[in-house]
């Protein structure tokens, strides 16, 4: 999996808040592979294990922590209370849930809905997975926009500018260890995603990963999401692509639709209008 990009306020360039250091304990809390230790808590926020365990217990007087056997802990009730009442409201997860069953049913690839933080993808919701295939960010986990098929096609679909600024502010360790080696060439990447109406992951995030993604706009026009599939590149193979690709790019319309926007009209590269239509009108009847 990915190395994380970490975006949080606290960690660019202030010195971190007490409201810094309790939202990282909180993020660390939910973090796959819990019930969590305090030192492992520690390790991950890098804070000290004394101002773990004070910001866990005020978490768990409010009922966000709870503390299990073996000095370990997990989400509380009220966390967990809190997390279903935002999920289950939330216009644009009630919009794409169907739609990624739909399209789950029509690759038999794991479908996801993801939403821009910044400089990452958070992993919202999920579909049933191939039997062969577990990806390595659950619901709620994120990774950085430029290593995933959702974030490249929200990158794709930003303003330029604003999406420079993305780019811009990666570490040269973090290019260095990227697949694509550098920004100029993500960015040839970007360009034809933003032609074709979907982003490509080839590995950039996960080896032995493919995804397939387009971006969500709300009713202002902003992007707020994408819709994707993933898969072992054996099973999304280049051929799988060039057929999910336009049935991704109708279930992003779809979503974005139910959230009163409206998906940019874009063709392909290097494929006429009349191609298109030929290849992809039974995918975009998503």
């Amino acid at each position: 999996m990915a190395k994380m990009v970490n975006t949080r306020i606290g960690e660019q360039g202030r010195a971190k808040g007490p409201i810094d250091k309790a939202m990282e304990v909180l993020e660390a809390l939910v973090e796959p592979g819990g019930p969590h230790r305090l030192g492992d808590l520690a390790r991950r926020t890098g804070l000290t294990k004394p101002t773990v365990h004070r910001h866990l217990q005020t978490m768990a007087e409010f009922g966000f922590a709870q503390p299990v056997d073996g000095g370990r802990y997990r989400a509380g009730p009220r966390l967990l209370g809190l997390a279903a009442a935002a999920l289950h409201d939330g216009q644009d997860l009630r919009s794409a849930r169907p739609v990624l069953a739909e399209l789950h049913r029509r690759t038999g690839q794991l479908a996801c809905y993801a939403v821009r933080h910044g400089n990452d993808a958070v992993h919202l919701e999920h579909s049933d997975a191939p039997p062969e295939f577990r990806m390595g960010v659950r619901p709620g986990g994120r990774t950085p926009l430029y290593r995933s098929g959702p974030g490249l096609a929200m990158l794709a679909a930003l303003p330029p500018g604003e999406c420079a600024d993305v780019l811009d502010g990666v570490p040269p360790q973090e290019w260095a260890a990227h697949p694509l080696g550098g920004a100029d060439a993500l960015r040839a990447v970007l360009r034809e995603a933003a032609e074709r109406g979907y982003a490509v992951d080839d590995g950039y995030g996960e080896p032995d990963v493919r995804s397939v993604a387009a971006p969500v706009l709300d009713e202002t026009g902003q992007v707020v999401g994408a819709v994707g599939v993933s898969g072992l590149t054996f099973t999304l193979d280049e051929e799988s692509v060039r057929l999910f690709g336009p049935m991704v790019r109708a279930a992003a319309r779809a979503v974005s639709a139910g959230l009163g926007g409206r998906a940019p009209s874009l063709g392909v590269v290097g494929r006429s209008a009349e191609d298109e239509r030929d290849r992809g009108a039974e995918g975009e009847r998503v």
